[in-house]
Order: C-alpha cells, then structure tokens, then sequence
C-alpha cells in the first residue's frame, strides 16, 4: 500500500465570500468548514500525513480555536504564501520521507466523499497523476465585458476541475521546482504536472463535491451533507463525531 500525504490550502482570502471570517473557519452544520473537509482522510490507513496552509496572520487564531483537533489529528500547519502554489511549496517541504504520493484537495471542498477519494487515490497509484473532475453539462457563453454574449462555445470533451488532485511525489516535487519555467498562467497543480509532460488522468467526480465560495454555498453544502449517507460509529466519541454524540453541540 502505498503511503500518501494530503495537502488542505486554506490560506485564500475569502474575497468573495464576504462573511465574518473566512470561510475555511466558518461554521457548516456545527463544524468549521475544514473539519469537514479533512475528515474523510485522517482515518484512512494509506493517509500518512496531513499538512493544513494556514496563512502566517491567520494562525495564533486557528490555533487557539482549533488546537485540540490538531492535537487529535496529528495535522501540521504550513505558512501560506502570496498566492496558493506558494502556500502548496510550503507545505511540500514538510513532507515526510515515506510519503510517495501527494494528494491537494481545497479546505473549502467539505462533501468529498470516501469513495471519491478511494477511487482517485488508485487511479493516481496505476498512472502517476488523477484528479477528480465533472463533465460540464450546462451551455457554455463566452461574454463580452459588457455582458454581451460573444459566442456559445462547445461543451464536448469538456471537464470542471475538483479535488483531491494527486500525483507521484516526485513529479510533483520536480514540477514545483521548475515552476517558474514552465509558465505563468498556472492555475491548479493538474495544468503543472501537465506543463511538465506528464499525463493527467480524470476520475469522475461527483456535483455535490462543492467547493464553498459564497456564503450561499454553505447552504447547499448543508443540504448535501445532510443527504449525504452518514458513516456507522466505529469506536468512541472522537472531534469528528456527529453533533448528536456531542449532545447537540458539535466543534466549532
């Protein structure tokens, strides 16, 4: 079995989410938005490390709020950079020597499910690189600045990006360390693998793996993971446990 360590960038600054905090921090359903995008990971027998990018202004609050569940988790904090590929560098130094595959999936992408992750982690295990993505289904416009529609572009063969996105350990170590050649105009870890000649493979992904942007996404995300099947109790109460082992209160 191979050994993966997985990266949770959480250093944006929620721009457009225009909310009280940012909306790694903010509550879904009882728990910080990252809780719950880390929690289909932490228990899985080939996860070996989790690194969360918290950035440098961010962190004596994070860790205050949240260092018991770090403490539990075993999850170390990256500095984050000016920009996510920075913070991504940052957190590729921390890894541990036995990790072989680097998984990146969003700290604002809470509905992953365990069979998402299951099945991109293989396909990156038999090809090297594997992302999650959703074939695109609705009508694509290209607008002009002034809202006028341009063009209908075709939508065949084309794919919305999701993560996890995982790759060889090496690949992506080596990608990184040439990122300045291969291009500017990056803009997922998927394009700087592909920028460097390697073959990306996409597993399909699922709509309701959202990543939160707006405070409107947070009450879809609510509604999916109330949809969403609920893992069986395996053991004890734990920071994960659903609110009603916590008496109604859950993590916050």
């Amino acid at each position: 079995m191979s050994a993966f360590a997985v990266i949770f960038p959480a250093a944006g600054q929620s721009s457009r989410f225009h909310g009280k905090e940012k909306k790694p921090f903010t509550n879904l359903d009882g728990r910080a938005v990252w809780l719950r995008s880390v929690e289909q990971f932490i228990n899985r027998a080939d996860v070996a490390q989790c690194i969360i990018v918290v950035s440098p202004e961010d962190q004596e609050m994070f860790r205050r709020r949240f260092g018991a569940n770090l403490a539990f988790m075993d999850i170390q904090i990256a500095n984050g950079g000016r920009e996510r590929f920075e913070s991504v560098a940052n957190a590729l130094a921390l890894l541990k020597p036995e990790v072989e595959f680097v998984a990146v999936h969003d700290a604002v992408r809470p509905c992953v499910t365990e069979s998402l992750i299951a099945g991109v982690f293989g396909q990156a295990e038999k090809t090297g690189a594997a992302m999650l993505a959703v074939p695109v289904t609705d009508t694509l416009k290209q607008v002009e600045p002034n809202k006028q529609v341009k063009a209908t572009m075709p939508r065949r063969g084309l794919w919305l990006a999701q993560t996890p996105q995982v790759f060889r350990r090496d690949w992506l170590e080596a990608a990184y360390a040439e990122r300045a050649k291969l291009g500017k105009d990056i803009t997922d870890d998927a394009q700087l693998i592909e920028a460097a000649g390697h073959a990306v493979h996409v597993v399909e992904g699922a709509t309701t793996n959202i990543k939160i942007t707006t405070k409107q996404d947070i009450i879809l995300a609510e509604a999916i993971l109330k949809a969403l099947p609920k893992p069986k109790p395996s053991g004890p109460a734990h920071p994960f446990a659903e609110e009603e082992m916590w008496g109604g209160r859950g993590l916050k």
